[in-house]
């Protein structure tokens, strides 16, 4: 028989229109040994007031791809019952959400961990590109991989790479 991670309801989604957290967590399946919901909400931040929207662009069909291989492994490390992966593309205004991520299970650190696993993975592997609409109206540069995002990743694999 499946390990009940194996059955862990997966729903991934990108979305070119605003994203509603409250409306996706709303979809999280629950059941009776259900004892928490971990979720991350990213949200597009002014920088100090110099930004004003992030363009975001992906890969069609392979971020998906991306999302639900990085989504499986979270089910296939921790006992968790449902996991939620939905990023925004297009003009992303400052105060806006980007990213969401919620993970159910009978126990908190597992969603925990799951939600964070996913996020790390999806900052740096997941086909997405972020272009700076600053608030001087130029537009920016596409913004640059960053070795933080590669650190929070890296901690996860048992090699640290």
């Amino acid at each position: 028989m499946p390990s009940p991670s194996a059955l862990a309801k997966l729903r991934i989604a990108v979305l070119p229109e605003r994203l509603d957290a409250n409306d996706w967590l709303a979809t999280m399946e629950t059941d009776p040994d259900t004892g928490a919901v971990a979720s991350f909400l990213g949200i597009c931040r002014a920088d100090g007031g110099t930004l004003q929207a992030l363009e975001l662009e992906h890969y069609p069909g392979m971020a998906e791809a991306e999302m639900s291989r990085i989504a499986e492994e979270a089910r296939r490390r921790w006992p968790i019952t449902s996991i939620l992966a939905v990023h925004r593309t297009g003009m992303v205004n400052v105060g806006e959400p980007i990213v969401l991520v919620a993970a159910t299970s009978s126990h908190r650190a597992a969603a925990f961990d799951a939600v964070r696993f996913v996020m790390d993975f999806l900052k740096t592997d997941a086909p997405f590109w972020k272009r700076e609409h600053l608030a001087n109206g130029t537009v920016g540069e596409w913004v640059e991989a960053n070795t933080k995002d590669d650190a929070a990743r890296d901690r996860w694999t048992a090699d640290g790479g």
